[in-house]
């Protein structure tokens, strides 16, 4: 994970979102704090 990608994970924590528009695929491998995983809009 670089940091690009942990700044847009916290981001999405912190506004209690799960949906995020990525052309990254390491998205589906990250998972938020309880475990779950983004819905990737692409």
């Amino acid at each position: 994970m670089d940091l690009a990608d942990a700044s847009l994970v916290a981001a999405v924590e912190k506004l209690g979102v799960s949906h995020i528009f990525t052309l990254d695929s390491d998205f589906h491998i990250y998972r938020m704090s309880d475990g779950s995983a983004f819905k990737i809009v692409p």
